[in-house]
């Protein structure tokens, strides 16, 4: 791809940007002397809850497997058996990554496309013709009509030959048409879906903003609904950045702000934008980066841009639900990538550290070198077990699998890091050197955790309150029903007692089939339980104790008030929120390994390395679930806080 200013209606790289275009009113930079004045933290609070009810709880609540387990409940259903592709989809995934495979070896230069920081045409015509621009998109577009756990399988192979490339194909397919393919109508389908499956157009997704990334909801783009000649419109204003394939693409997924015809606050809605629509410009095509280099980054604004009505994507309003729906696709693409990569770096590894000798001994007869390959060749089954197991999620019909997914992005994306470390750690001084591969996978990596999702924001927001919520609110309720004389309060109270009761008295069932895995399926269940107990804790205790609560003794208003305050206190210790996340990472990790391994063990298939690394990895995640929760007990984080704290003011002075 050439980096000079595409042509067809795009304004010139070079032209100047407009002044602050896209603010919402109100927001601090329009607020005058004469506004009222900035919100108190209680205020914030309540606008944090409701925007992540708005965000994350639409609709009636789901249970998933991520779910149950906050409750101290384990749904055998719903990770056992370990997921299989149905032959004929099977048969089509293995077909796709071979074809995959055998291109990417004989076209794809990844030291090249790094080096010149582009992925050339040729290699983009070729993805669209082996059908990797669209993959999952059906047949009768053009696509191969895959399902997710077959495109994650292709995404592996993708993943495990070239970072850039993988992420460009994230982006175009993962992330860009499948928004098109979930809420487009037949005629937005029908008129840009050829194109893109073939490779002819590129899509991307341009959501993060320089006051809007890892916060969706704090999106600035405006949207205005306006009449024109040829009929309803909207007139966009804003700026987006950081966005993977922005400068090149044909069609962006665009979040942008409606205004509610009911008067209230305003809504985010998807527009899909074409680069011609006047008032599109291209400030950064190619924005210079760590790694990834290949991938194109681009930096855009809209000033006045005219967008027909025909192309909103999905409901006027609904935006952040295209969005979190469409990023919970990516996020499995992007447990497939890692897993690739854990791949290649396992083999790496173990073949340098059987042939670079040191000391008269070969590398591998260290045992702190032997350390570093077991733990690589752990997680990496640990990541393909719950690759599988969310893609299959997917592929099920389930409602509710974002708990899963965030996970997989978070575990993955984390893990990646310390194995790519460890691999070029094995190599020493040669792995430092560009002329092997190390160092630029090193630099590859450091952007997953940031992605998609900064991982601190997913583990706190998504995974552990997200993960919390449901309990809490039936404390919460509880709680007001009490304090208000509601003849409510003894149903409610007879729930949580009941809930209460079952803890005590039933330890879950992991239903394995094999006889050598009980004592960790038995490992497992008490720590399903012994975590049901740890997050109640947590909901009564971690804004202080409910009986401190200003107002307990209250009624209506004042109760809720206080406990709007516990809540919000609650979203505020991140350390805790951390600590509740990483446990659960643990335990569903866990569970997609144990799954497989039962399933490996019946088939008959199960090599003696992959036996040993899942138990392996199955013993590492019991102790990681047992620090978080003792950490909920005993910790640092006032001396944390404190420390950082004097340290910001210092350097603030």
């Amino acid at each position: 791809m050439s980096t000079a200013a595409p042509e067809r209606g795009r304004a010139a790289l070079d032209s100047p940007p407009s002044p602050e275009p896209g603010r919402v009113p109100g927001s601090p930079k329009d607020r005058g002397p004469g506004t009222s004045a900035a919100p108190t933290a209680e205020e914030l609070n309540a606008k944090q809850i409701a925007q992540a009810e708005e965000l994350l709880f639409s609709g009636p609540p789901k249970h998933g497997f991520v779910k149950a387990l906050y409750q101290g409940r384990f749904r055998a259903e719903a990770i056992f058996p370990y997921p299989e592709e149905p032959p004929a989809a099977r048969a089509a995934a293995d077909q796709a990554v071979d074809e995959v495979r055998r291109f990417l070896e004989e076209h794809v230069d990844p030291a090249r496309i790094d080096r010149e920081a582009d992925i050339p045409r040729s290699v983009i015509e070729g993805l669209g013709r082996v059908g990797v621009l669209g993959m999952t998109a059906p047949v009768e577009v053009g696509g191969r009509g895959l399902s997710q756990s077959g495109y994650c399988r292709v995404m592996e192979v993708i993943g495990g030959h070239c970072a850039s490339t993988s992420v460009f194909v994230n982006a175009h397919h993962s992330i860009g048409i499948r928004a098109l393919l979930l809420f487009g109508t037949e005629e937005q389908k029908s008129r840009w879906l050829p194109g893109l499956v073939r490779g002819e157009k590129l899509a991307a997704f341009a959501l993060t903003e320089p006051e809007a990334g890892s916060d969706a909801a704090n999106v600035q783009t405006t949207a205005e609904p306006i009449q024109t000649e040829e009929g309803p419109a909207y007139q966009l204003n804003g700026q987006k950045r950081y966005i993977t394939n922005g400068g090149i693409a044909d069609v962006l997924t665009v979040m942008a702000r409606t205004p509610d015809p009911k008067g209230g606050e305003s809504k985010i809605t998807a527009f899909l934008v074409t680069p011609d629509l006047p008032g599109f410009r291209v400030l950064e095509e190619r924005k210079p980066k760590c790694g990834i280099r290949g991938t194109a980054t681009g930096a855009l604004a809209f000033n006045e841009m005219i967008v027909p009505a025909s192309n909103v994507l999905g409901p006027v309003g609904k935006g952040l639900r295209v969005a979190l729906t469409v990023l919970d696709f990516g996020r499995t693409t992007f447990g497939a990538c890692c897993t690739g990569v854990a791949k290649v770096c396992l083999k790496a590894a173990v073949r340098h550290a059987s042939t670079r000798r040191q000391f008269g001994k070969t590398l591998g007869s260290f045992e702190l070198v032997k350390k570093k390959i077991a733990f690589i060749a752990a997680h990496t089954y640990a990541m393909e077990a719950t690759t599988r197991h969310a893609a299959a999620l997917i592929d099920s019909g389930a409602e509710d699998y974002m708990l899963e997914t965030g996970i997989l992005k978070v575990f993955a994306t984390e893990v990646l890091w310390d194995i790519v470390y460890e691999t070029l750690q094995i190599h020493g001084g040669q792995g430092y050197f560009n002329d092997e591969p190390y160092e630029r996978m090193m630099r590859d990596a450091r952007i997953n955790t940031i992605g998609e999702g900064a991982n601190e924001v997913l583990k706190g927001y998504l995974i552990a309150l997200a993960g919390m919520r449901d309990l809490g609110k039936e404390f919460e309720a509880v709680f007001r029903d009490f304090t208000s004389g509601s003849s409510k309060f003894f149903g409610g109270l007879w729930g949580l007692t009941k809930n209460q009761a079952r803890l005590t008295i039933q330890t879950p069932h992991v239903p394995v089939t094999r006889v050598e895995l009980l004592p960790f399926a038995k490992q497992l269940a008490k720590r399903v339980k012994r975590f049901g107990w740890a997050v109640q804790k947590t909901i009564v205790t971690a804004g202080g104790p409910l009986t401190d609560l200003p107002g307990v003794v209250k009624f209506g208003k004042a109760a809720e008030k206080a406990m709007l305050g516990h809540m919000g206190k609650l979203m505020d210790r991140q350390m805790i929120q951390e600590r509740i996340a990483d446990a659960v990472i643990a335990l569903y990790t866990a569970s997609c390994v144990l799954s497989r391994l039962d399933h490996e063990l019946n088939r008959g298939d199960l090599t003696p390395l992959n036996r040993k690394a899942g138990e392996l990895f199955l013993r590492m995640s019991f102790r990681k679930f047992d620090r978080c929760l003792d950490g909920l007990k005993s910790n640092d984080d006032p001396h944390v806080v404190e420390v950082a704290d004097l340290a910001l003011a210092q350097f603030q002075a």
